[in-house]
This record gives structure tokens, sequence and C-alpha cells, in this order.
């Protein structure tokens, strides 16, 4: 197995960190592995030789003319890329609408492909399942639900487990963590997490910080901490911000601290519901994106709930405030309604803790890298 070359191929700032995790886990098992791959800071300081010239794409929902020409010049250099370049694997990290596409031309090309981190079929997408079936010679799943799913439907599948299991901080030391974030030692903590690109900050922060405003009028000690994701640049914050009616601190790529230092969330839809739910921090989910992708969504959503945290959960243990209901008015409300209920503040603590136990153990970025090993030399 000695000289195996392997590519791994991420997307946003969350695969980047997942894919820079596989890539750790490979060089363990393997250190002469060469790695090569599409990524960001992470994958860099984990040894990945990064493909140049590729732009950056940072977007949700429909893209505008400029995403879209800037994607059609990735695909075209990472074609060109497959084509003269000699792997023995592919591996493509989360991030579907991209990947799957860059994973059909990989295999045109003879590559084996492997998929880490599946594309959310179950959800919607449904109709990608024949394209996976054709492309993908191994799909690593972390969430417990999906490897059924795609066993039926006849791609081979290996569940590993959930990689953040392998960085979630714990709650049994808040005093420490708020004396390394530097906020108070006593007084309520409202966390905020507004996601890790540009237009989750535009949409979000703004009512999220009017509504830790209005939750301060119940609860006077409050101070704001918010987790900085390190996609987002301060200038976004600054705009959302005016740290004159209330106490605020940012605290950069520490979000799992953030959360285990904070009483209460507010957090933007995605990954990190997931995180807060194993830190175990009770929470509020908003997310709100344009009206022509929320249709589009509806129309293609075959699933009751839309934060993981209540699909892992099987039931909707946080409230979950979209588009129209994304409000300060309505994220104050709820907010107050746990804050003032101790009985169902803890009761939703209960809940939270069972998402630990249907996610797997520690370890699940080794157990990837195993598995992709043994696809590669198969």
């Amino acid at each position: 197995m000695a000289g195996l070359s392997i590519m791994i191929v991420t997307g946003e700032a969350s695969g980047d960190l997942h894919g820079a995790n596989l890539a750790k886990a490979l060089k363990e098992l393997q250190p002469e592995i060469r790695l090569v791959g599409v990524g960001g800071q992470h994958m860099r300081a984990a040894g990945v030789e990064l493909v140049q010239g590729l732009h950056r794409l940072d977007v949700v929902g429909v893209p505008g003319p400029g995403m879209i020409w800037k994607g059609l010049a990735n695909i075209l250099t990472l074609k060109r890329f497959f084509r003269r370049e000699s792997l023995d694997g592919v591996v493509f990290v989360d991030n579907p609408s991209m990947n799957l596409r860059l994973a059909r031309i990989a295999a045109k090309f003879g590559h084996r492909v492997i998929y880490y981190i599946a594309p959310q079929i179950w959800a919607w997408g449904r109709h990608r399942i024949n394209l996976i079936k054709r492309v993908v010679r191994r799909m690593i799943v972390i969430l417990p639900f999906e490897e059924p799913i795609f066993r039926e439907a006849g791609v081979t599948c290996s569940f590993v487990g959930h990689p953040l299991l392998d960085q979630v901080v714990q709650r049994d030391d808040t005093a420490r963590l708020r004396r390394h974030l530097g906020l108070p030692a006593q007084g309520l903590i409202l966390g905020v997490l507004p996601g890790s690109r540009q237009s989750e900050i535009q949409s979000l922060l703004p009512d999220m910080m009017e509504a830790a405003r209005r939750i301060r009028e119940s609860f006077p000690d409050l101070h704001c901490v918010i987790g900085q994701a390190p996609t987002v640049a301060g200038e976004w914050l600054n705009e959302a911000l005016d740290q004159k009616t209330m106490p605020v601190t940012v605290v950069s790529n520490q979000p799992t601290e953030v959360m285990a230092a904070a009483d209460l969330l507010l957090v933007a839809s995605g990954t990190a519901t997931l995180q807060a739910a194993l830190v175990g921090t009770p929470m509020i989910l908003g997310y709100r994106v344009s009206r022509l992708t929320y249709f589009l969504a509806r129309l293609l959503m075959t699933v009751e709930h839309v934060g993981l945290v209540n699909l892992v959960a099987g039931r909707a243990i946080v409230p979950e405030l979209l588009q129209s209901e994304m409000t300060a008015e309505r994220l104050s409300e709820e907010a107050l309604r746990l804050l003032k209920d101790r009985t169902r503040y803890d009761r939703m603590r209960e809940a939270l803790g069972v998402i630990r136990a249907r996610l797997g153990t520690p370890g699940a970025s080794l157990r990837a890298a195993e598995v992709v090993l043994a696809e590669c030399q198969a």
C-alpha cells in the first residue's frame, strides 16, 4: 500500500475541517501517502497539497451569474487535473451540489470515487441516487439512519459515526471556559452562532442581536458572545453590532467553547446545531433564505424537520424558526419561554443528551480513513 496517491475534495468551511481530519488520519495510518486536494487552511495545515487556480465558492441557494461562471471555471480546472493525474482514489467530502458533478467527471477518467459525509437524499435530492449508484464505489456516512437508506438503494455504504464527537467541549467547567473566553463569571450568557457565510450573517445576525436586546430587558445581566467562523470577516459582524446597547464579546474559531460557556444559544441551521446538541446547550434554531430558494427547497424536501438535531432525534426537540418566523420577536419569545421555565429548559437538555448516543463513538475520522485505504487498494 506504500505510495498511494489520494485526492480529497471539500467545499465549504465544515468540509475543509472534516477533510483535514481525514487527511491527518490517513497520514497516521500511512505516513508515506501522497495527499492532494481542494480545500482551505485546515486541509493545507494537515499536509494536503492543494490544487491551485480555483475560485472560492460561498453561496447558499440559487447562485448568481458570477458564481455560476466561477463554478464552471473550477470544474474545467479539475477536469484537466483528473485527466492528467494518476490517483488511487478521490474522496469527495459533503458539498453535493458541486461534488457530485465532479464525482461523475472523476469516475469518467477511471478514478475510484469515495464519498464521505453523504448528500442528504433522505431530505431532498432522491433523484441523485441513480448518479450515486453509477459513480460512487463507497459511501461513508456519519448519521446512523443513512446507512440503511443507501444500502436499500444499492449503494455500498459504511457508517463510521460523526466526526464532531472528536471535537466536542463538555459543559463540565463553565467557569473555566468563561475565563478562557473573557466572559463574565456571573450572569446569563447568550451564545449567537449566525453561520459561516456572508449571506447568513447579513440575513440572520441583525435579528439575532435584536432578539438578544429584547431578552436583556428581562435579564439585565445578559452578556452576548458571538461565535465567529473562520470564513467570516470581522466587518460583516460589525455592520450588525451596536455594543453601546449591550455587552458583546466576539470569539473566533472556537464554536464548541462558545456553546459550552453559554446558557442558551441562537443558532443558524446547519452543522452547528448538531455541535450544540453534543455539547448539551439548549438552543433556538433559525434560518432564512431567498423566497425562490425556499420555494424550491420545499418542493424537494421529504422530511418534516430542517434542523439536523431534530432529524437525528426523530422529533422536534429544538424550535425551528424559518423564513417569516425567523424574527427578533419570535427568537426572543422562544428564548424567554425556555429561560423562564426551568422544567422546559432541563427537558431540552435531557433530550439533547440522547443525540450523542445515536451518533456512534469518537474516532470517526480514523474509521473513515481505514475505509478509504481499504477501498483504494481493493
